[in-house]
């Protein structure tokens, strides 16, 4: 009885914000899972059970397996391009050089913008008379149809994205590369270790969580991505940059098939929890170690 009321003052601080996250993420959540076994009518709300017919109609969609090609394509090209890069520029900013504290705001300026303001600027960047193809015609090239040619329009999409984003990895990494004791470094250029070994079998192997945790960060974020494609190509040209999030919203809110819509999101969810799911596990195991 005393344990009891020794939790409740906790209980009573959590109490709102229990509220607010069930309000906002749990019922939501329950709802969907309801959902996808259910045959709903968007208008009355009438729901009569089917079991996994939803998701057997999900599965057996061309449309759908196309977009979870493009979903893994987009997330694994963008999330290695965002934390190599974002490695590269934590390396040279963990060093002390001139201009630092002005090229260090510069190089997370896109992270800061809106993805729609982003998204603006690389339409009219994209577009066939437009900077990036003006920029080609200076060196002969022939221009490109960014947005258009089913090709490269995932290609332009995930520029976009590692322009904006990089900075996020790059943050992460930085943090990280900060910890590293110095005394680490200068003993071992004591004892004659070149700047390439030290970082290779100094700087690298320590930051290796850092990296991970960035790489992680940027697969969830680029696995559920939607404002580029709603902004820059709706999907198209085609269903050549259709992802698992434009699929489930066309379902959803163009079509008003709730139930496929909410077993999509459901296969969505399950993937991402396995992704997550790895990332502990190898992060666990590390501890054990």
């Amino acid at each position: 009885m005393k344990s009891s009321r020794r939790y409740l003052p906790l209980l009573v601080l959590m109490g709102p914000a229990l509220l607010v996250l069930g309000v906002l993420a749990l019922y939501p959540l329950v709802r969907v899972i309801v959902d996808s076994f259910c045959d709903v009518d968007y208008v009355s709300g009438h729901r009569a059970l089917v079991g996994l017919t939803n998701y057997r109609a999900v599965v057996s969609d061309s449309v759908f397996d196309t977009s979870f090609l493009n979903t893994l394509h987009f997330m694994i090209a963008a999330s290695v391009a965002e934390v190599v890069l974002g490695l590269g520029l934590a390396l040279l900013f963990a060093r002390s050089f001139g201009g630092r504290r002005i090229a260090l705001p510069l190089a997370i300026l896109p992270m800061m913008m809106s993805t729609l303001v982003c998204s603006s600027i690389w339409r009219s960047w994209f577009n066939y008379s437009g900077f990036l193809n003006a920029l080609l015609g200076v060196f002969g090239i022939d221009g490109v149809p960014w947005l258009s040619d089913p090709h490269v329009a995932i290609w332009s999409l995930i520029l976009v994205d590692v322009w904006q984003w990089t900075p996020a990895a790059f943050l992460v990494i930085l943090a990280g590369l900060q910890s590293i004791p110095h005394e680490l470094t200068e003993a071992a250029r004591t004892d004659g270790a070149s700047e390439w070994q030290c970082l290779r079998d100094i700087t690298l192997p320590l930051a290796v969580p850092h990296i991970m945790l960035a790489m992680l960060l940027r697969s969830i974020d680029t696995f559920k991505l939607f404002d580029k494609v709603y902004a820059l190509t709706g999907g198209g040209p085609g269903n050549a940059t259709e992802t698992l999030s434009t699929y489930i919203y066309d379902a959803g809110f163009r079509f008003f098939n709730v139930g496929p819509a909410s077993a999509a999101s459901v296969l969505m969810l399950a993937a991402c929890a396995v992704l997550v799911s790895g990332y502990i596990w190898k992060s666990a195991a590390k501890r054990q170690l």
